[in-house]
């Protein structure tokens, strides 16, 4: 099956008109009017009315190579593998237009043939080895398929025709990396930079040097770019490395908070550089520069003060180094004031749940799924807060509504169904909680998390144990490593007086988290006690006190 979402942008922006097309489409007046009715149909989306259209033209006629191109195209949107056949019998019939051949190509690789796009483009620059475009395309293919010979005798042919530019030299240092060819590469970036002086190609060499460890002449590289273009973003960041790898922290942060501060510099740029930095350093050194890193988001924010990636960048590096209100507040005024952005508020919401701001999280979740109707990612962080609130009403809301959303989605009910037995029984409602599970286990017989809980809570009611060890055993044999699961078919054991059996699976359970939750080791506390070994199980009920 062709995969229409992934070719759809690239097809349906340039469409041609038949009267447009050279060839044959052009001189089969008999048709015309019925092609651009067809074509129209196609331009608009209407796959279907244009399909029916171009199957009786083709049918008709089927010597117009446009009837079949757009055949093709509408086949290929929507889903039908017949697509390529038609598109491919379409650029046969006309050998010399390009489009044909460049949407066969977009369709082959959509199937992931790259043999045949690979054939396709090399045929198109035989004839046109002036069009770059088709030739970086190949590349692109040769490079992924590690076919980089024939990469670098692409470049060579097409540096013939038009000569070198940034990009063929940028490409060709790739490839000669790639191949391990490091010395070479470098001089390809050299040799052009002495010819032409280039910005690009100097910040590629000063990169170069970075993965080099050789910070000297990374700085030379990279000043010399910056006096070409002083605000060439790539290489103000790259000066900034180099000043941060060669251990020279008297220069790189006024240099950085001085970058954060410059209005003209791109808010991207910048944010994705200090978030890099903040992700991949340790916390000590950030501790250890937190003044100047508190200086340069403060600089962030005056120079862009409403605008999303500065309020997020900053909110969230506030955040995440203990000042948790202004981090909030910050990541508020970014949701807040760019509403639509799914990403903004999705952000804000999780902070909020990592500093227990359950009332504020459940308010704010609730009003983004009502914005966001389609995306469970807010109705789940609701179901966090609601259930951190003991609000089991509003789980039990929650996952009625997600289930109506998406009632023939069981990737969607079935988790829903499993959260809502949960809230039932947490609300002090088995009767409903348990039929609710069975609904589930009807649909999944081996859904573990509901064999798990309602078996769980049979033993909390002291009810149905053959049954529920029954459920539990089916969790450890497929998950013979979840320390919940071994707890509770440890626990079930214990209650049916079989605590030698249930002895082992709490022991397993300690060395794979078990020992991080009080209820497990409080079982197992008394399991050891039903045992007799009243010490050890003194031992891990203190340990248990300590985890409240």
């Amino acid at each position: 099956m062709i995969r229409s979402a992934l070719i759809k942008a690239a097809l349906s922006a340039v469409l041609l008109f038949a009267a447009l097309l050279p060839g044959a489409a052009q001189g089969k007046l008999a048709v015309e009017g019925a092609l651009v009715d067809a074509v129209a149909d196609f331009s608009a989306g209407r796959y279907p009315q244009a399909k029916s259209k171009l199957k009786v033209l083709a049918a008709a006629d089927p010597s117009v190579d446009a009837v079949w191109y757009y055949l093709g195209l509408t086949e290929a949107l929507m889903g039908d593998p017949a697509g390529i056949e038609h598109v491919s019998k379409a650029a046969s019939m006309d050998p010399s237009n390009i489009w044909y051949k460049q949407r066969l190509a977009l369709l082959y690789e959509s199937e992931g043939m790259d043999d045949k796009v690979i054939e396709i483009y090399e045929d198109i620059l035989k004839t046109r080895p002036e069009k770059t475009d088709f030739v970086y395309a190949l590349l692109s293919l040769y490079i992924k398929n590690r076919e980089y010979d024939k990469a670098l005798g692409a470049i060579d042919e097409l540096e013939t025709v038009v000569g070198p530019d940034e990009r063929s030299v940028t490409t060709r240092y790739d490839i000669l990396r790639a191949q391990g060819k490091r010395a070479e590469a470098v001089q390809a970036l050299k040799d052009y930079n002495e010819k032409y002086s280039s910005v690009t190609v100097l910040t590629a060499l000063g990169e170069h040097y970075l993965t080099e460890y050789d910070d000297s002449l990374a700085l030379t590289s990279f000043e010399e770019a910056l006096s070409i273009d002083s605000s060439y973003p790539p290489a103000v960041i790259g000066k900034a490395e180099a000043y941060r790898m060669s251990g020279r922290s008297s220069a790189y942060f006024p240099y950085l908070q001085k970058l954060a501060g410059d209005p003209t510099f791109p808010a991207f740029s910048k944010s994705a550089y200090l978030s890099n930095i903040l992700r991949n350093s340790s916390p000590q050194y950030i501790k250890g520069h937190e003044s100047q890193f508190d200086s340069i988001m403060d600089a962030f924010l005056e120079s862009s003060p409403s605008d999303t990636l500065s309020l997020s960048t900053a909110g969230t590096y506030f955040f995440s180094t203990g000042r948790t209100e202004k981090g909030l507040d910050l990541l508020e005024k970014c949701a807040d004031a760019y509403p639509s952005s799914r990403d903004n508020r999705l952000r804000y919401l999780t902070s909020l749940l990592y500093a227990n701001k359950w009332e504020e999280a459940h308010e704010k979740a609730a009003a983004a799924w009502n914005d966001f109707p389609e995306d469970l990612g807010f109705a789940e962080i609701d179901n966090i807060a609601c259930n951190s609130l003991k609000d089991y009403d509003g789980i039990v809301s929650n996952c009625c509504r997600m289930i109506s959303l998406h009632p023939k989605d069981t990737s969607v009910t079935i988790p829903a169904l499993s959260m809502l037995g949960d809230a039932l029984y947490q609300d002090g409602r088995p009767k409903e909680a348990f039929k609710t599970y069975k609904k589930v286990l009807k649909l999944r017989p081996d859904y573990n998390p509901v064999l798990n809980n309602y078996a769980y809570f049979l033993s909390l009611e002291g009810k149905q144990l053959s049954k529920a060890a029954k459920m539990s055993l089916k969790t450890v044999q497929t998950e013979p490593d979840n320390a919940t699961y071994l707890d509770t078919y440890g626990w079930i054991l214990h209650l049916q007086g079989k605590d030698a059996e249930a002895k082992p699976y709490f022991k397993h359970a300690m060395t794979h988290g078990g020992k991080d939750s009080a209820t497990i080791l409080e079982h197992y506390a008394d399991v050891l006690d039903a045992l007799g070994e009243s010490s050890l199980a003194r031992a891990y009920r203190s340990s248990a006190q300590l985890k409240k």
